[in-house]
């Protein structure tokens, strides 16, 4: 019996530059690799074409089943382009969030969502950069947020934006996705998640455009808002399945409050015997480096204890130095969590 034969944690391994060519998918299904998780928030349909085809590919040749996950892009708010070389904001000073189109500088930049002025309020903050800088609004119009710099740093383009004190009413299911949905159900992904879920009528439309397609994929609800958060019973009830994403999940709600929002969500989860995925930075340091962090094994292996049906392998395998390896890890890690 093989060592993914024997582990009941599944291990879900995002495909991109590092991990996509047929020698390194092949790598990575030999090393146990139970999902392939494909971002359409990167790369053309006729890319992630690639992919299915030789994950398929591969995986019928090792005569291992791997499940394919499309995750859905969603309303994912960014900066437009900014100068050359990027911007350096500096505390203090102020600057301007609009929805014209133009180059990004000092003084401000575009966003990706239009209603934003409407939306916010004097007082909120806003973190732009993976929350590496963070604005205070001071008042709106039509068309731009007036801002003071908070914490400054380096703006460069295509950066996310997120609202740790709002809840932006941005829809979980844009055109993109509409598009992208129907892709995947015609080439045979086997699972969807859904980004940004608001609340359970966000996985009703999917599922309702699923039904005309006569396609019964399963939902996996990305939960990542604090809106998400205050409505996680309606989600886990509608959902076949939701995904921790620590990422943006951590942008809008206080670092040391997730390891137990974490916690509550397994618990809740397999309380309704839906599947639950933990993901994010799970074994970072393997961006670069060879060997996890202690810190980041107990990580994993905490999340298994505390329930977890599956961890999640993201920048690790699809833009770090060493794809195979940090797969290699997650199973070592895993398997020795389960013998315990």
């Amino acid at each position: 019996m093989t060592e993914g034969n024997r582990r009941k944690t599944k291990i879900v391994c995002t495909i991109g530059p590092a991990s996509e060519s047929p020698e390194k998918l092949e790598a990575l299904i030999h090393a146990g690799m139970d999902v392939a998780r494909l971002n359409f928030s990167h790369g053309t349909q006729e890319e992630h074409l690639r992919k299915i085809e030789t994950i398929r590919q591969r995986a019928n040749r090792l005569g291992k089943p791997v499940s394919i996950l499309q995750d859905l892009s969603g309303p994912k708010i960014r900066v437009g382009k900014v100068k050359e070389g990027g911007v350096e904001l500096k505390k203090g000073e102020t600057f301007s969030l609009t929805n014209r189109e133009i180059m990004g500088d000092e003084r401000g930049v575009t966003v990706s969502y239009a209603p934003l002025p409407k939306e916010v309020r004097a007082g909120d903050s806003i973190l732009l950069s993976d929350g590496t800088i963070e604005l205070r609004v001071l008042g709106s119009n039509g068309q731009n947020v007036q801002c003071q710099i908070v914490v400054g740093g380096l703006l460069t383009s295509h950066k996310g934006v997120n609202f740790p004190t709002r809840s932006i009413l941005a829809s979980a299911f844009t055109e993109k996705d509409r598009q992208d949905l129907f892709f995947g159900i015609t080439h045979g992904v086997d699972l969807i998640a859904l980004s940004y879920v608001r609340g359970a009528e966000d996985i009703e439309k999917v599922r309702t455009l699923l039904k005309k397609k006569s396609a019964d994929l399963p939902i996996i609800a990305k939960i990542e808002r604090k809106v998400a958060l205050d409505r996680m019973d309606e989600i886990l009830r509608a959902s076949d399945g939701i995904m921790v994403a620590r990422g943006d999940l951590g942008m809008e709600t206080p670092l040391e409050k997730i390891p137990n929002v974490q916690k509550k969500l397994i618990r809740k989860a397999n309380a309704l015997g839906k599947p639950v995925i933990t993901a994010t930075q799970m074994l970072r340091s393997m961006v670069d480096h060879t060997q996890p962090t202690r810190a980041e094994v107990t990580d994993v292996v905490n999340a298994i204890y505390d329930g977890t049906d599956a961890v999640m392998l993201s920048e690790e395998t699809a833009s770090g130095q060493f794809p195979v390896e940090a797969m290699q890890m997650m199973a070592k890690i895993s398997q020795s969590a389960e013998e315990e």
